[in-house]
């Protein structure tokens, strides 16, 4: 881990939780470069980026991606590579092809992947003794005709995806013609859980939790990546992510979809091998990136309020409020949620949005996709670089 005031890089700066991470190591006195490849990402704008660097794409350009980073981490006196999304897997796979100069705050590439993939991550689930819901692997058609007529109590999703997309939520047998689940692009489908939704957010050093947040999305953006966090608590939910970071020896950032049942039982939906939303309940510094990195105790989430990006709220959440009729509860939400870009003394992220906004529209116009699918589809890892 890297001593006091040394030189960090975070990667993935198009994300509100990569600034909010170099916020809390510049806070915490290091200094933080920040890496990715739009040419505005909302990162770059912050005080606490010393220095931002435009790479290839990696998903696309992977030789050209590991040369930019190792060429930056010499340049630049990187101590540590702290990733925040999915190019966690292609610095990984960097990782594994050469030598670097310096540690990537995450595990290696096959856990990575292990766990990334909806079906390798529930058996890993199950050898660990944790209580899971029936989850099926489906490589081929046949595979998918054994389950049709099950569909109605199914959730069916792509190993490889996210933000709940493609996701068929209990459809009826028809829906299904739509899938053609193969060795390469497989699916699974997933006994529907019914209870509360848990999203759990934690950091952890070999094996040992440093850091967890429990909350729930109120207001989505479509049907998968939330825009308004509310705290919530449950042993059992701190229990399961426990076992697993213990059970893994995990290193770095680590995340879950969880669901907890009406009998207090909490079972494991999917995991995320990267920072989300639960981030931004932590905002003490020197706490946080002492918890993480260095030798102090677990830190616990310091923000009560609920957090959400305003300007979110009023892309996805007004229209989804007046299509449900629930308006009332939108204006009391954005009353009560605090804006998560805000940090004192460094007001030009919330400006910058806007430009990053226009450079991922214009991304999602071009390729003729939706805004969340443009958000990544530069750092996306399906199980290979395709």
């Amino acid at each position: 881990m890297p001593g006091a005031n040394e030189t960090v890089l975070i990667t993935g700066a198009r994300a509100p939780v990569a600034l909010h991470l170099a916020r809390l190591l510049h806070g915490a006195g290091h200094r933080v470069i920040l890496a990715d490849t739009p040419a505005r990402p909302i990162a770059a704008a912050s005080k606490a980026c010393a220095r931002y660097h435009r790479l290839p794409p990696p998903r696309f350009e992977p030789r050209s991606y590991a040369d930019a980073v190792e060429a930056l981490i010499r340049a630049e006196g990187i101590g540590l590579v702290i990733p925040t999304c999915e190019e966690v897997f292609h610095l990984a796979l960097a990782w594994r092809g050469r030598t670097m100069p310096t540690r990537v705050f995450a595990p290696d590439l096959g856990l990575l992947a292990q766990v990334h993939n909806k079906h390798g991550f529930i058996r890993l689930a199950e050898q660990l003794g944790l209580a899971v819901p029936e989850t099926t692997l489906l490589n081929s058609r046949d595979d998918l005709e054994a389950v049709r007529g099950r569909s109605r109590d199914l959730v069916f999703k792509p190993v490889w995806s996210r933000f709940a997309s493609h996701v068929l939520l209990r459809p009826t047998p028809d829906f299904l013609d739509a899938i053609a689940p193969s060795p390469a692009m497989p699916w699974v489908a997933q006994r529907f859980v019914e209870g509360e939704e848990i999203s759990a957010y934690a950091v952890a050093r070999d094996g040992q939790l440093k850091a967890l947040a429990l909350y729930r999305s109120l207001y989505r953006a479509g049907k998968g990546a939330g825009i308004f966090f509310e705290r919530v608590e449950d042993a059992a939910a701190r229990e399961l992510v426990e076992r697993v970071v213990a059970g893994t020896a995990w290193t770095g950032q680590i995340s879950f979809d969880l669901m907890r049942e009406a009998d207090g039982r909490v079972l494991p939906l999917e995991c995320n091998p990267r920072a989300v939303s639960g981030l931004h309940f932590f905002r003490d510094p020197a706490r946080f990136v002492d918890a993480a990195l260095g030798e102090g105790p677990e830190v616990t989430p310091d923000v009560t309020a609920p957090q959400t990006v305003q300007l979110a709220m009023w892309i996805y959440g007004l229209p989804a409020a007046l299509r449900s009729g629930g308006l009332a509860h939108f204006r009391k939400a954005m009353r009560e949620g605090e804006e998560l870009l805000d940090w004192p003394g460094d007001s030009a992220p919330v400006r910058a949005q806007w430009a990053a906004l226009a450079e991922i529209a214009g991304v999602a116009l071009r390729q003729g996709i939706s805004l969340q699918s443009a958000s990544t589809r530069d750092i996306e890892w399906n199980g290979t670089n395709r």
